[in-house]
């Protein structure tokens, strides 16, 4: 063959090639991307490994989400790293900082009286720590509030306060476990439903 036939064979598929990743880039900034999770910060939503979610990325933004909502977005302490969180609260939101740290963790039952009492904190460290986590929050304009569904084991706004809207990446709108697919197993392609947190996660937990 030509050696001028061949160089035009190789520019031709690799201007090819050239056009398909541009065209899946593309595809994948602008409408859906495919993306792997790990960690148990959003058990039982998502499993700790294996578990794949499409992300619809017309909702880059904040554009058109609420409340409820699980979404991909970049660390606000660490913008190198991505997370998977779940929107608990909207520009105008008043927000509880933690409501996981229930006031009865501090309760005692007294076995002498046989009724409740509060519990001392031990240290000064823990009355201001109780402190801060009892506080309200007001979400400002072009931020949300972002939690973990596993509260005991998420890092997100409790820690790292609110979450710029520009920094969300897309809404999670399909759960994938790959596990249960190739184990023929059911509804290992799952939608995630938002019924303002009021929400029913029929997922497979057997890994």
């Amino acid at each position: 063959m030509d050696i001028r036939i061949m160089g035009r064979e190789t520019l031709r598929v690799f201007t090819n090639a050239v056009k398909a990743a541009a065209l899946i880039h593309l595809f994948s900034t602008n409408f859906f991307q495919f993306n792997e999770t790990s960690g148990d910060s959003m058990l039982p939503t998502l499993q700790v490994s294996r578990d794949f979610c499409i992300v619809d990325k017309r909702y880059r933004y904040g554009r058109g989400l609420r409340v409820g909502d699980v979404i991909m977005a970049r660390k606000p302490s660490m913008p190198e790293q991505w997370v998977c969180k779940r929107i608990t609260g909207m520009p105008g939101d008043i927000i509880l900082i933690d409501p996981s740290k229930d006031t009865l963790s501090n309760l005692q039952l007294d076995g002498d009286e046989e009724n409740l009492k509060l519990k001392e904190l031990k240290t000064k460290e823990e009355q201001e720590n109780q402190k801060n986590f009892d506080q309200y929050v007001i979400i400002p304009e072009g931020h949300c509030w972002v939690t973990g569904d596993n509260l005991s084991h998420s890092i997100d706004s409790r820690t790292y306060s609110v979450l710029p809207l520009g920094l969300i990446s897309g809404k999670l709108i399909y759960g994938w476990y790959i596990p249960s697919f190739f184990n023929f197993k059911q509804h290992y392609l799952r939608k995630m439903d938002n019924s303002d947190l009021d929400i029913d996660i029929d997922i497979d937990n057997e890994l």
